[in-house]
This record gives C-alpha cells, structure tokens and sequence, in this order.
C-alpha cells in the first residue's frame, strides 16, 4: 500500500487545516486507516484511527473535539480536519493504514502552529 500525504502547512493559533491522504495499490484487507503526529524531540503518537468496515473513530484525548477523522469517496482517501489547532500540534502528521499484509506509512507532511 502506497500512502501520499497533503494538506499540511503554517497556521496561527485557532485556526484550521485539513490533510488528506490517499491511499494506492493493494488495498483490499485494510481495516483500519489512521493519522499519527511526532512533534519536536516527542515520540510518534496517535491522533486518530477509522475503521474501515464499521466508520467507528478513535481519538486521542488531545485533540478530542477539535479534530476529525473521515474517509472521503473513493474510500481510500483519509482526510484529517483539524479546528482550534495549538502550537502543541505542531508535528509531523503521518498517514497509517492497518490490514491483512501488514502496516503501511506515509512520508508524512508538516504541520506548524505560530502562537
């Protein structure tokens, strides 16, 4: 599975972005897609997942109410809105997926919150 991130970028302190990832190649099996962060000098750490057979979202308690996970049409597109962002949400947000032949990552794309 090939996972191409977008959508990242410089925002202030309240503001908004959404990220998208689209996923290619073989993926029948995944049943789980997902957003992971790794901000400076921080371990990686997730942010949100969707199943792919029942649409149930998990998140992390950070960014419980301010961001949303979904999947777009195709289905195999992931998007990431995220609203009311912070400075600590300054990371690298990584685009995951989870399926019958294993884990695949995106290359990831920045995202810079200015105070």
């Amino acid at each position: 599975v090939q996972l191409v991130e977008s959508g990242g970028g410089l925002v202030q302190a309240g503001g908004s972005l959404s990220l998208s990832c689209a996923a290619s190649g073989n993926t029948f099996g995944i049943h789980t897609m997902g957003w992971y962060r790794q901000g400076p000098g921080k371990e990686r750490e997730l942010v949100a997942t969707i199943s792919t057979r029942t649409d149930s979202t998990n998140y992390a308690d950070s960014v419980k109410g301010r961001f949303t996970i979904s999947r777009g049409n195709p289905k195999n597109i992931l998007y990431l809105q995220m609203n009311s962002l912070k400075p600590e949400d300054t990371a690298v947000y990584y685009c995951n997926t989870v399926g019958l032949f294993g884990a695949s990552w995106g290359q990831g794309t920045q995202v810079t919150v200015s105070s």
